[in-house]
């Protein structure tokens, strides 16, 4: 164990639940972020020592600051926890469909993140990993990609809740460089997770993609802030 500390919010299961694994077997001592707290203790138990449990749902803000006021110190920021409810164009989408993906994906991330800077601007090399989707950018929805086939609006609510996030990526990494801080953000790819069927449907390991995230939350201070990359190190245009 090292002096370090980790949260991954949406921890309990999938790619966030992959990242508190190896940043636990990296030393660190990573919070689980879930907003079940049983769900959440099961993860805990099986990503085993260096773990331990925060009740955070994102979208409350009330739990929010309850989850914050119980870490002092934040090394490592992991915004994981994302939703994806409609895979439908943008004229198929309820726009209460846009507000609910819209209040986890970009409003969950304003809040986690501005609660714990405090408790990050503790530690001498902070950094913020913000999981975000290859399918978000808007070069890659329009031109041949090592991800998915573009040309198509499908998804529209999730995808564009996770471009809003790209440009948040860039503003705080803008704000926050002179205080040391690493902000960027990683995609994926398409991982067997149950955020919506087809990815239910996919063969992407997850662990695969946690091996992307963990190199972005250990970054050296020469590291790269305020850029897109995908699970392999490779950049992603915006």
């Amino acid at each position: 164990m090292n002096d370090r500390t980790a949260l991954v919010t949406g921890a309990n299961k999938g790619i966030g639940k992959h990242i508190a694994r190896l940043l636990a077997a990296e030393g660190l001592t990573v919070y689980v972020g879930s907003r079940d707290p049983g769900r959440g203790q099961r993860a805990v138990e099986e990503i085993g020592a260096g773990a331990r449990l925060l009740v955070l749902d994102v979208t409350d803000p009330d739990g929010i600051a309850q989850a914050a006021a119980q870490v002092e110190r934040l090394d490592v920021l992991v915004n994981n926890a994302g939703i994806s409810p409609s895979l439908a164009p943008p004229a198929d989408t309820l726009v209460e469909e846009y507000r609910r993906t819209y209040e986890t994906n970009v409003f969950g991330v304003v809040a986690v993140t501005n609660a714990f800077l405090p408790a990050l601007r503790r530690s001498p090399h902070p950094r913020i990993v913000n999981i975000s989707s290859g399918t978000a950018s808007l070069t890659w929805s329009t031109n041949p990609n090592p991800q998915f086939p573009p040309g198509s609006g499908n998804g529209a609510a999730y995808r564009s809740s996770k471009a809003a996030l790209n440009a948040l990526t860039v503003f705080y990494a803008q704000t926050l460089a002179e205080d040391g801080f690493k902000v960027n953000a990683l995609a994926p790819g398409l991982r067997a997770t149950d955020l919506n069927p087809r990815a239910a449907a996919a063969d992407g390991d997850p662990a695969e993609a946690a091996h992307g995230a963990l190199r972005l939350a250990l970054l050296r201070d020469d590291g790269p802030t305020g850029g897109f990359f995908s699970w392999d190190g490779t950049p992603v245009p915006w």
